[in-house]
């Protein structure tokens, strides 16, 4: 039983195109491309029986969700609630960035490299922090949506909000990780799927199906900036994950399903520029980067050994019931506190971060300015890099979801002291629709 919740960002505003700061400021309302987008984002819901829409009360929130509500099988109607109202900017709302940068010169630098440490004084003399303010915010919305929806139930609840607070909602779902408000983005009616079940313990057990897709806006992926971007793509399907066996360091190959998902993530990556490419030396990755790169022919893969999958050691070509017989009380271990888990003959997850993530850094640092890589790799090196760029540990490999064939984009901040952005996560609508529905597998 899963609790999804659904995070649209409000479709493009005035303000955005105005590039002004909206904050809590109602006097921004959707352009016709927002309205359009808008429409677009209902549609790709529609397949998914959506029991309730939430949105912000303020009008570009309000009318994005008056949208997706009528592209529904049932129109359904929104219903407002104060705590998914934007970040306060008060003295900011209004302004252009420009003047902001030149009015509020320090502030706004504060803002954009350590917006938790931002505080701005209001027009009553009350200095307050804004994203303090919006972090607890969030925590009430999400307190009454677990009250109202039990993740024991199997529902979809669609949240319209705006950027800050999605981001918010986002963070508070992973319990804050470091940086994690900049680590983040969301663009205009992006859709952002979080799955949630209860654990036994009456805990809540959060995964990040997907983040910012913009693919039903007609674009394969956000805009690119002129920082260095990684596409970090896993490897299509095999027989084993089809199978749900422990594949791990046994090379099997891509089966049929597997090559035309690869075939696919190069449809969905046909206008990217690449100048690099990378990949695990094992055959799945590599046969899955040369898929994608059909139509880059001079662009040369190089083989990594330090992006092969986890060793599972004496688990690998098992299934899951296989393991459960004689290392029962070790796979519950691995599925609920995987850091703390040797491998029978084979590697622990941190062993598979360490040299991941080495490998990650010297290709990030050998990234020219505007230069785009490709890296292609397995589920446990994909999740154990991914939890790295959003602040987490491998406490928290399981919060993420990497689908056969799925697409994630990082930008690389060059800037000192600033982390670098997840623009999207696991997007596989090149696969069909807008959920993942590749195999499950054994990891």
């Amino acid at each position: 039983m899963t609790l999804r919740l659904l995070l649209i960002r409000h479709g493009l505003s005035s303000y955005n195109r105005e590039n002004r700061i909206q904050g809590r400021n109602d006097l921004s309302n959707l352009t016709e491309e927002g309205l359009l987008q808008a429409k677009k984002a209902g549609e790709a819901l529609h397949p998914l029986p959506i029991q309730v829409i939430y949105s912000s009360p303020l009008q570009r929130a309000l009318n994005t969700a008056i949208e997706v509500g009528k592209n529904q099988k049932v129109t359904l109607n929104p219903i407002i609630d104060n705590d998914l109202l934007e970040i306060d900017l008060e003295p900011w709302s209004g302004l252009s960035v420009d003047d902001v940068k030149t009015k509020y010169h320090d502030a706004y630098r504060t803002w954009k490299k350590c917006p938790y440490d931002l505080t701005l004084l209001r027009k009553n003399g009350n200095r307050f922090s804004p994203i303090k303010e919006l972090m607890d915010q969030a925590e009430n919305f999400l307190n009454k949506i677990f009250v109202a929806h039990d993740p024991d139930e199997n529902q979809n609840v669609v949240v319209v909000a705006h950027n800050a607070i999605l981001r918010c909602l986002i963070l508070k779902l992973l319990n804050e990780p470091k940086d994690g408000f900049q680590r983040l983005k969301l663009d205009n009616s992006s859709i952002s799927i979080l799955n949630i079940n209860k654990k036994e313990n009456h805990k809540l057990d959060v995964q990040i199906e997907s983040l910012n897709n913009t693919a039903h806006l007609n674009t394969s992926l956000p805009k690119k900036t002129n920082n260095p971007r990684i596409i970090l793509v896993r490897h299509g399907e095999t027989n084993w994950n089809r199978e749900g066996r422990f594949q791990g360091q046994i090379d099997i190959p891509l089966n049929e399903n597997g090559k035309k998902q690869a075939l696919s993530a190069g449809k969905a990556l046909k206008n990217v520029i690449f100048q690099k490419a990378f990949s695990s030396s094992m055959s799945r990755p590599i046969e899955t980067a040369k898929l994608i790169l059909r139509d880059h022919p001079s662009i040369k893969i190089q083989q990594r050994e330090e992006l092969i999958e986890i060793g599972h050691g004496l688990w690998e070509g098992k299934l899951e019931e296989e393991i459960i017989a004689e290392w029962g009380d070790l796979l519950n271990q691995w599925q609920t506190t995987p850091e703390m888990v040797q491998m029978p003959n084979g590697e622990t997850i941190n062993d598979v971060s360490k040299r991941a993530l080495k490998c990650w850094k010297d290709i990030c640092n050998n990234l020219c300015q505007n230069e785009t890589a490709l890296v292609v790799a397995h589920d446990a090196v994909n999740k154990t890099i991914i939890c790295h760029l959003l602040g987490l540990s491998t406490a928290d490999i399981w919060k993420v979801k990497q689908g056969n064939g799925g697409i994630t984009v990082i930008d690389i901040i060059q800037e000192k002291d600033h982390p670098d952005i997840v623009i999207c996560l696991n997007y596989t609508s090149h696969l069909g629709g807008i959920l993942d529905n590749t195999a499950q597998g054994a990891l």
